[in-house]
């Protein structure tokens, strides 16, 4: 990914904002009242507005700070989905068996962290390239392995990379548990800012749109 700043968004801002997964579909209604429908995207991409966050002055600092060192637009940076930031349930720990991420064949020593959403119908497998540092679990065929002694992450990218003499035996499926940010950039070069509302109580608008990977 280019032109991106391995730092996240205050968080103390980012947890009280607003936003989410956005997908985009065409819907055609037929003359019987039947619908077709498409998916234009195959993934979903997610915004959010970091207004609703600032309520101090100070804070206001910190993100215009932050702001202008990204370039506005330009760089992009990590950002800390209040409502989806686990491998696991909201009110879980993280843990190796959370999610699938591939299964052995002897040969392939390199596999990308992933989260799958639903089961019984349509499960949608979101690519995780962000995972926080120090957090991610990973196990093959259900025992848990060891970081740096077994396996690296690559922080950046979200790639387990199995060390040698270590490579999942055919057939082993390999799972990892971790917490991780969403890759986000600016949607503005524009930061507009009524002070004379902001002292009133209104909000400034920050929006904020996910790279994709």
């Amino acid at each position: 990914m280019t032109a991106f700043h391995e730092t996240r968004f205050p968080l103390d801002i980012a947890l009280n904002s607003h936003g989410g997964p956005e997908r985009r579909t065409d819907v055609v209604s037929l003359g019987s009242g039947r619908e077709e429908r498409n998916a234009r995207w195959a993934h979903s991409r997610r915004r959010y507005d970091a207004g609703y966050g600032v309520k101090t002055l100070a804070a206001l600092s910190a993100v215009v700070a932050f702001f202008e060192e990204r370039r506005g637009m330009l760089y992009g940076f990590r950002w800390r989905d209040r409502g989806d930031f686990k491998s696991c349930a909201p009110d879980a720990s993280p843990g190796p068996l959370d999610q699938a991420i591939g299964n052995g064949d002897g040969a392939t020593a390199s596999f990308q962290l992933v989260k799958t959403y639903g089961a019984a119908f349509a499960p949608w497998v979101r690519t995780i390239a962000k995972p926080v540092e120090g957090s991610v679990r990973v196990a093959v065929a259900s025992v848990e392995k060891v970081a740096g002694v077994d396996f690296d992450v690559d922080p950046a990218t979200g790639l387990v990379a199995f060390l040698p003499g270590h490579v999942p035996a055919a057939g082993a499926r390999v799972t990892a548990g971790f917490l991780f940010d969403v890759p986000v950039r600016f949607d503005t070069d524009f930061l507009d800012i009524d002070f004379a509302a902001f002292e009133a109580g209104e909000i400034p608008r920050v929006p904020l749109i996910e790279i994709v990977p």
